[in-house]
Protein backbone atom coordinates (compact mmCIF):
# COMPACT_ATOMS: atom_id res chain seq x y z
CA UNK A 1 0.00 0.00 0.00
CA UNK A 2 1.28 3.47 -0.91
CA UNK A 3 0.41 6.17 1.61
CA UNK A 4 0.47 9.80 0.53
CA UNK A 5 1.06 12.37 3.26
CA UNK A 6 -1.61 15.10 3.29
CA UNK A 7 -0.19 18.48 2.25
CA UNK A 8 -1.27 20.01 5.56
CA UNK A 9 0.73 17.37 7.43
CA UNK A 10 3.77 17.91 5.21
CA UNK A 11 3.69 21.68 5.75
CA UNK A 12 3.44 21.26 9.53
CA UNK A 13 6.16 18.61 9.73
CA UNK A 14 8.65 20.80 7.86
CA UNK A 15 8.48 23.21 10.79
CA UNK A 16 8.68 20.50 13.49
CA UNK A 17 11.99 20.41 15.32
CA UNK A 18 12.54 17.02 16.91
CA UNK A 19 15.40 16.58 19.40
CA UNK A 20 18.34 14.20 18.82
CA UNK A 21 17.41 10.66 19.73
CA UNK A 22 18.87 8.58 22.51
CA UNK A 23 19.39 4.83 22.60
CA UNK A 24 18.76 2.42 25.44
CA UNK A 25 21.26 -0.25 24.53
CA UNK A 26 20.49 -0.98 20.88
CA UNK A 27 16.87 0.25 21.09
CA UNK A 28 15.45 3.72 20.67
CA UNK A 29 14.90 5.02 24.19
CA UNK A 30 11.34 5.17 25.50
CA UNK A 31 11.91 8.81 26.46
CA UNK A 32 12.78 9.66 22.85
CA UNK A 33 9.70 7.87 21.53
CA UNK A 34 7.52 9.78 23.97
CA UNK A 35 9.11 13.11 22.98
CA UNK A 36 8.65 12.38 19.29
CA UNK A 37 5.04 11.26 19.77
CA UNK A 38 4.18 14.39 21.76
CA UNK A 39 5.58 16.62 19.03
CA UNK A 40 4.17 14.70 16.08
CA UNK A 41 0.67 14.13 17.41
CA UNK A 42 0.35 17.88 17.84
CA UNK A 43 0.41 18.02 14.03
CA UNK A 44 -3.12 18.02 12.53
CA UNK A 45 -3.95 14.71 10.77
CA UNK A 46 -0.74 13.04 11.89
CA UNK A 47 -2.53 10.48 14.06
CA UNK A 48 -4.86 9.59 11.21
CA UNK A 49 -1.88 9.06 8.91
CA UNK A 50 -0.14 6.89 11.53
CA UNK A 51 -3.32 4.83 11.99
CA UNK A 52 -3.52 4.26 8.23
CA UNK A 53 0.11 3.10 8.28
CA UNK A 54 -0.45 0.63 11.12
CA UNK A 55 -3.55 -0.78 9.47
CA UNK A 56 -1.68 -1.28 6.17
CA UNK A 57 0.94 -3.31 8.03
CA UNK A 58 -1.24 -5.40 10.34
CA UNK A 59 -4.82 -5.21 9.04
CA UNK A 60 -6.54 -7.94 7.04
CA UNK A 61 -4.70 -8.53 3.77
CA UNK A 62 -1.92 -6.10 4.68
CA UNK A 63 1.74 -6.54 5.41
CA UNK A 64 3.71 -3.71 3.83
CA UNK A 65 3.44 0.02 3.21
CA UNK A 66 5.34 2.76 1.42
CA UNK A 67 5.14 6.19 3.02
CA UNK A 68 5.61 8.81 0.32
CA UNK A 69 7.88 11.32 2.06
CA UNK A 70 9.41 12.76 -1.09
CA UNK A 71 8.14 16.31 -0.54
CA UNK A 72 9.61 16.33 2.97
CA UNK A 73 12.87 14.95 1.62
CA UNK A 74 12.99 17.71 -0.99
CA UNK A 75 12.18 20.45 1.51
CA UNK A 76 14.58 19.30 4.24
CA UNK A 77 17.17 17.29 2.34
CA UNK A 78 17.70 13.57 2.86
CA UNK A 79 21.04 14.25 4.55
CA UNK A 80 19.42 16.55 7.11
CA UNK A 81 19.18 15.23 10.69
CA UNK A 82 15.69 16.68 11.00
CA UNK A 83 14.38 14.60 8.10
CA UNK A 84 15.79 11.39 9.53
CA UNK A 85 14.31 12.18 12.94
CA UNK A 86 10.89 12.65 11.33
CA UNK A 87 11.17 9.29 9.58
CA UNK A 88 12.26 7.71 12.86
CA UNK A 89 9.18 9.26 14.48
CA UNK A 90 6.94 7.61 11.88
CA UNK A 91 8.72 4.29 12.47
CA UNK A 92 8.17 4.57 16.22
CA UNK A 93 4.42 4.80 15.58
CA UNK A 94 4.63 1.22 14.30
CA UNK A 95 7.07 -0.45 16.72
CA UNK A 96 10.36 0.16 18.54
CA UNK A 97 13.33 1.07 16.29
CA UNK A 98 16.57 -0.75 17.05
CA UNK A 99 19.91 -1.74 15.57
CA UNK A 100 21.01 -5.38 15.87
CA UNK A 101 24.53 -4.44 14.74
CA UNK A 102 26.67 -2.85 17.48
CA UNK A 103 29.13 -1.49 14.90
CA UNK A 104 26.39 0.41 13.05
CA UNK A 105 24.29 3.38 14.16
CA UNK A 106 20.50 3.15 14.38
CA UNK A 107 20.16 3.54 10.59
CA UNK A 108 22.44 1.43 8.39
CA UNK A 109 23.60 2.57 4.93
CA UNK A 110 23.02 0.22 2.01
CA UNK A 111 24.97 1.58 -0.90
CA UNK A 112 26.15 -0.11 -4.09
CA UNK A 113 29.51 -1.86 -4.36
CA UNK A 114 30.32 -3.31 -7.76
CA UNK A 115 32.91 -5.70 -6.30
CA UNK A 116 30.49 -7.22 -3.76
CA UNK A 117 28.64 -10.50 -4.12
CA UNK A 118 25.93 -9.45 -6.64
CA UNK A 119 23.20 -11.15 -4.58
CA UNK A 120 23.93 -9.17 -1.41
CA UNK A 121 21.90 -6.11 -0.43
CA UNK A 122 24.80 -3.88 -1.47
CA UNK A 123 25.51 -5.87 -4.64
CA UNK A 124 24.32 -5.11 -8.15
CA UNK A 125 22.51 -8.37 -8.96
CA UNK A 126 19.18 -9.98 -8.13
CA UNK A 127 18.59 -10.07 -4.36
CA UNK A 128 16.24 -13.05 -3.96
CA UNK A 129 13.31 -13.24 -1.53
CA UNK A 130 14.34 -13.42 2.09
CA UNK A 131 13.59 -12.52 5.68
CA UNK A 132 16.22 -10.40 7.42
CA UNK A 133 18.16 -12.11 10.23
CA UNK A 134 16.48 -15.41 9.46
CA UNK A 135 18.78 -17.37 11.79
CA UNK A 136 17.97 -15.50 15.00
CA UNK A 137 15.42 -16.90 17.44
CA UNK A 138 13.83 -13.44 17.54
CA UNK A 139 14.17 -11.75 14.12
CA UNK A 140 13.02 -8.13 13.68
CA UNK A 141 9.23 -7.92 13.39
CA UNK A 142 9.65 -5.25 10.72
CA UNK A 143 12.39 -4.35 8.29
CA UNK A 144 12.34 -0.87 6.75
CA UNK A 145 14.13 0.86 3.89
CA UNK A 146 14.33 4.60 3.25
CA UNK A 147 15.21 5.51 -0.33
CA UNK A 148 17.76 8.32 -0.51
CA UNK A 149 18.63 7.72 -4.18
CA UNK A 150 17.20 5.17 -6.63
CA UNK A 151 19.43 3.58 -9.26
CA UNK A 152 20.14 6.49 -11.65
CA UNK A 153 20.24 3.98 -14.51
CA UNK A 154 16.69 2.83 -13.76
CA UNK A 155 17.16 -0.65 -12.25
CA UNK A 156 16.63 -2.26 -8.88
CA UNK A 157 12.87 -2.30 -8.26
CA UNK A 158 11.83 -3.65 -4.88
CA UNK A 159 9.98 -6.97 -4.84
CA UNK A 160 7.61 -8.25 -2.14
CA UNK A 161 5.59 -11.42 -1.74
CA UNK A 162 2.95 -12.61 0.73
CA UNK A 163 4.76 -15.50 2.42
CA UNK A 164 1.69 -17.16 3.94
CA UNK A 165 -0.23 -16.98 0.66
CA UNK A 166 2.70 -18.66 -1.07
CA UNK A 167 2.84 -21.39 1.59
CA UNK A 168 -0.91 -22.02 1.19
CA UNK A 169 -0.35 -22.87 -2.49
CA UNK A 170 2.19 -25.60 -1.69
CA UNK A 171 1.48 -29.31 -1.51
CA UNK A 172 0.79 -30.83 1.89
CA UNK A 173 3.99 -32.84 1.64
CA UNK A 174 6.07 -29.72 0.98
CA UNK A 175 4.53 -27.90 3.93
CA UNK A 176 5.34 -30.86 6.16
CA UNK A 177 8.98 -30.80 5.06
CA UNK A 178 9.24 -27.01 5.57
CA UNK A 179 7.95 -27.48 9.14
CA UNK A 180 10.91 -29.69 10.03
CA UNK A 181 14.01 -28.24 11.69
CA UNK A 182 16.28 -29.00 8.77
CA UNK A 183 17.30 -25.55 7.50
CA UNK A 184 20.19 -23.25 8.25
CA UNK A 185 21.80 -20.20 6.70
CA UNK A 186 24.54 -17.71 7.44
CA UNK A 187 26.62 -16.91 10.49
CA UNK A 188 25.56 -15.44 13.80
CA UNK A 189 27.86 -13.27 15.89
CA UNK A 190 27.98 -9.90 17.65
CA UNK A 191 24.23 -9.27 17.27
CA UNK A 192 21.91 -7.56 19.73
CA UNK A 193 18.16 -7.80 20.23
CA UNK A 194 17.50 -10.79 17.95
CA UNK A 195 17.74 -13.64 20.45
CA UNK A 196 20.10 -16.56 20.07
CA UNK A 197 21.35 -18.44 17.03
CA UNK A 198 18.66 -20.71 15.60
CA UNK A 199 20.30 -23.64 13.82
CA UNK A 200 18.78 -25.72 12.43
CA UNK A 201 15.38 -24.08 12.12
CA UNK A 202 12.04 -24.86 10.46
CA UNK A 203 10.91 -22.56 7.67
CA UNK A 204 7.37 -22.98 9.00
CA UNK A 205 6.63 -22.87 12.71
CA UNK A 206 3.39 -24.79 13.17
CA UNK A 207 2.88 -23.39 16.67
CA UNK A 208 2.13 -19.93 15.25
CA UNK A 209 0.02 -19.83 12.05
CA UNK A 210 0.64 -16.09 11.72
CA UNK A 211 4.33 -16.29 12.52
CA UNK A 212 7.51 -15.96 10.53
CA UNK A 213 8.15 -17.88 7.35
CA UNK A 214 11.87 -18.29 7.98
CA UNK A 215 13.04 -18.31 4.42
CA UNK A 216 15.89 -16.97 2.37
CA UNK A 217 16.34 -18.19 -1.19
CA UNK A 218 20.10 -17.92 -0.69
CA UNK A 219 20.02 -21.06 1.47
CA UNK A 220 19.36 -23.06 -1.69
CA UNK A 221 22.86 -22.33 -2.99
CA UNK A 222 24.81 -21.60 0.18
CA UNK A 223 23.60 -24.24 2.63
CA UNK A 224 23.88 -28.00 2.46
CA UNK A 225 20.31 -29.29 2.49
CA UNK A 226 18.89 -32.73 1.97
CA UNK A 227 17.29 -33.24 -1.42
CA UNK A 228 13.71 -33.42 -0.19
CA UNK A 229 14.01 -30.35 2.02
CA UNK A 230 15.77 -28.41 -0.73
CA UNK A 231 13.04 -29.32 -3.21
CA UNK A 232 10.35 -28.07 -0.80
CA UNK A 233 12.23 -24.79 -0.27
CA UNK A 234 12.68 -24.45 -4.03
CA UNK A 235 8.94 -24.92 -4.53
CA UNK A 236 8.31 -22.14 -2.00
CA UNK A 237 10.78 -19.87 -3.81
CA UNK A 238 8.87 -20.39 -7.05
CA UNK A 239 5.55 -19.56 -5.41
CA UNK A 240 6.99 -16.40 -3.91
CA UNK A 241 8.07 -15.24 -7.36
CA UNK A 242 4.69 -16.21 -8.78
CA UNK A 243 2.90 -13.97 -6.27
CA UNK A 244 5.34 -11.06 -6.18
CA UNK A 245 4.59 -7.37 -6.49
CA UNK A 246 7.24 -4.99 -7.83
CA UNK A 247 7.73 -1.24 -7.67
CA UNK A 248 10.48 1.35 -7.87
CA UNK A 249 11.22 3.35 -4.73
CA UNK A 250 11.64 7.08 -5.30
CA UNK A 251 13.66 9.57 -3.20
CA UNK A 252 11.98 9.92 0.19
CA UNK A 253 9.90 6.72 -0.13
CA UNK A 254 9.90 4.78 3.13
CA UNK A 255 9.16 1.06 2.76
CA UNK A 256 8.07 -0.85 5.88
CA UNK A 257 7.66 -4.64 5.67
CA UNK A 258 5.93 -6.78 8.29
CA UNK A 259 8.26 -9.78 8.35
CA UNK A 260 5.56 -11.98 9.86
CA UNK A 261 3.60 -11.63 6.61
CA UNK A 262 5.83 -10.64 3.69
CA UNK A 263 9.28 -11.46 2.37
CA UNK A 264 11.25 -8.95 0.33
CA UNK A 265 14.04 -8.65 -2.20
CA UNK A 266 15.24 -6.58 -5.15
CA UNK A 267 15.58 -6.98 -8.88
CA UNK A 268 19.05 -6.48 -10.34
CA UNK A 269 20.36 -2.98 -10.78
CA UNK A 270 20.81 -1.77 -14.35
CA UNK A 271 24.03 -2.76 -16.07
CA UNK A 272 26.79 -0.17 -16.16
CA UNK A 273 27.02 0.57 -12.42
CA UNK A 274 30.80 0.87 -12.70
CA UNK A 275 30.27 4.00 -14.81
CA UNK A 276 28.29 5.71 -12.04
CA UNK A 277 30.22 7.58 -9.35
CA UNK A 278 29.83 6.20 -5.81
CA UNK A 279 28.15 9.46 -4.72
CA UNK A 280 25.44 9.00 -7.37
CA UNK A 281 24.69 5.30 -6.99
CA UNK A 282 21.55 3.87 -5.40
CA UNK A 283 21.45 4.50 -1.65
CA UNK A 284 19.03 3.16 0.94
CA UNK A 285 19.00 3.48 4.71
CA UNK A 286 17.80 0.47 6.70
CA UNK A 287 16.15 0.41 10.11
CA UNK A 288 14.70 -2.55 12.03
CA UNK A 289 11.66 -2.50 14.31
CA UNK A 290 10.68 -4.72 17.23
CA UNK A 291 7.05 -5.09 18.30
CA UNK A 292 6.45 -3.42 21.65
CA UNK A 293 4.97 -6.58 23.11
CA UNK A 294 8.24 -8.48 22.55
CA UNK A 295 10.74 -5.84 23.68
CA UNK A 296 12.50 -7.20 26.76
CA UNK A 297 13.10 -5.03 29.82
CA UNK A 298 16.54 -3.51 29.59
CA UNK A 299 18.71 -1.53 31.97
CA UNK A 300 18.96 2.08 30.71
CA UNK A 301 22.22 2.82 28.90
CA UNK A 302 21.31 5.90 26.91
CA UNK A 303 23.65 7.83 24.67
CA UNK A 304 22.98 10.67 22.29
CA UNK A 305 22.29 10.08 18.61
CA UNK A 306 20.92 12.08 15.74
Amino acid sequence: MFIEIPSEVEAALIDRSLPPWELDGSFLAQSTMEEYRTELTATPQFEETAATLRHALTGAGGGYAVLRLGNLATALGTDDDQFLRLVTGFAAEVAVPFSPFPRWPLWKDIGVKVDKDPGKSSGIGYNAFHMDLVNGTLPPDYTTLLCVRPDPLGGGPSILSDAHAAVARLSENSRALLAESAYHYGTFFDLHGVGEEYKPFPILDGSDPGGFVRFTAKMLKRSELGEAHADAARELAEELVRGQVSFMLQPGDYLIVNQRRFLHGREALHSGQETVSVADRRLLLQLFLRGRETVAHRAPRARART
